[in-house]
């Protein structure tokens, strides 16, 4: 039999600092830190005052984390805004910030980005029939996160490539 593990409780001091090596790894939220925080078995009290420490000292920043992750999924992950935009709100980062962050994303590249990926996927695409493979691409781009008024719109002007 397995035993669970019981979360440890740490002291206040020592979960700031382990908080504080949380956050400069890379940028967090504060809901992720938050979620850190309990499950290292502090208080609400507790936690929500190791956040404001957090924040005063710049550890953590929800804008400059909505911005990284924003660029960040965009850049690498290849990901639209729509999924970006659930992303964030998974996270529990404002809308102003999302909008913010989503502003942020670079329009040309952006439609570099959909071009890109239509011609990766329409080269693995085998369907003949016209209609479906516009479709399969359409359902393809939806679910990495575009907009659907978008695709249609770059799909169109690329249906004399495809």
């Amino acid at each position: 039999m397995e035993e669970a593990k019981k979360a440890k409780t740490l002291d206040e001091n020592t979960a700031r600092q382990k908080a504080e090596h949380y956050c400069a790894y890379q940028e967090r939220s504060q809901q992720e830190v938050r979620d850190k925080l309990y499950e290292w078995g502090q208080y609400p009290s507790v936690v929500e005052n190791i956040i404001s420490q957090l924040i005063s000292a710049n550890f953590l920043n929800e804008q400059r984390f909505a911005l990284a992750y924003a660029t960040g999924k965009f850049r690498q992950n290849g990901w639209g805004k729509v999924k970006i935009k659930q992303g964030l709100k998974l996270k529990r980062v404002s809308d102003p910030l999302i909008k913010k962050a989503l502003n942020n994303i670079d329009g040309d590249e952006y439609l570099a980005m959909l071009k890109r990926l239509i011609e990766k996927k329409a080269a693995l695409v085998k369907e003949k029939d016209a209609f479906k493979r516009h479709f399969k691409l359409h359902q393809y781009l939806l679910s990495r996160g575009f907009e659907s008024d978008l695709i249609r719109e770059v799909l169109n002007n690329y249906d004399t490539v495809l």
